[in-house]
């Protein structure tokens, strides 16, 4: 299972592109800044996004699982905020797991989200200790599981069933694959010329998962006209993480 912690990143493209030219310049590169975003200022044709100092950059968001932070922003509509409003009414710890999919496009979100309420307050108080599927619950439309466990410290907690994330490397690939062709010219014109794949997916992602799909992705080789390949995990918006992945595709 997995929680869905936010719909929305915490930082811009642009400024994610900005903390990793100061990280590039604190590690062997001072001085280093950023001269120029080429996408803002060329308005005949799409470009990178930035060049800092010999380093053509591209920056690209990377969603583990297709139309992710879609489904995720659906997901808060249904819940979001209800573990607040009602963690403190409960006397028990209550984790509600909903289908990773359960919340679509043509729902009343607004009536789910008011079927999970009286369902929590009024229902959820007769169930016995441990785990229960529930389906047909008036108004949800869609089955989830409860786990209710006796705790001295009650709270409501919702959850998603985790997807199945194997066709990453395949979407990964055609991503970077048509920022690789922006990249290019740069390459030829003698610039360092950098992919930099961002995920702010605390749940599902992380430097071993990315690692893995960039190799499966690119079992060739590096993308044409890129030469390296760095992974911004912005899940803490306070504490970027930025790793060098060009060894998992380098040949």
């Amino acid at each position: 299972m997995t929680r869905t912690v936010r719909s929305k990143p915490c930082l811009t493209d642009k400024e994610v592109i900005i903390i990793f030219v100061d990280y590039l310049a604190r590690n062997g590169n001072p001085g280093l800044v950023v001269d120029a975003c080429p996408d803002k200022e060329n308005r005949q044709s799409s470009d990178i996004d930035a060049i800092a100092g010999p380093f053509a950059i591209e920056h690209s968001s990377v969603d583990t699982v297709a139309k992710q932070r879609r489904d995720s922003a659906w997901f808060l509509e249904v819940v979001g905020g209800l573990e607040d409003e009602l963690g403190h009414k409960l006397s028990y710890r209550l984790n509600l797991t909903l289908p990773y999919e359960g919340v679509q496009c043509g729902q009343d979100w607004s009536k789910i989200r008011g079927a999970f309420r009286e369902w929590i307050l009024h229902e959820s108080p007769k169930l016995a200790t441990g785990s229960h599927n529930i389906s047909n619950a008036l108004g949800i439309p869609f089955e989830f599981h409860v786990t209710k466990k006796k705790s001295d410290r009650p709270c409501l907690l919702f959850y998603r069933f985790a997807p199945d994330i194997k066709k990453l490397p395949s979407r990964l690939r055609e991503q970077l694959d048509r920022k690789a062709v922006k990249l290019s010219p740069y390459k030829n014109e003698g610039k360092t010329t950098i992919l930099l794949v961002e995920s702010n997916d605390i749940a599902l992602m992380d430097d071993s998962k990315m690692w893995d799909s960039l190799r499966q992705a690119y079992s060739a080789g590096l993308p044409d006209g890129v030469d390296q390949i760095w992974f911004a995990d912005t899940s803490i918006c306070e504490e970027v993480i930025f790793t060098d992945m060009t060894k998992a595709v380098a040949r």
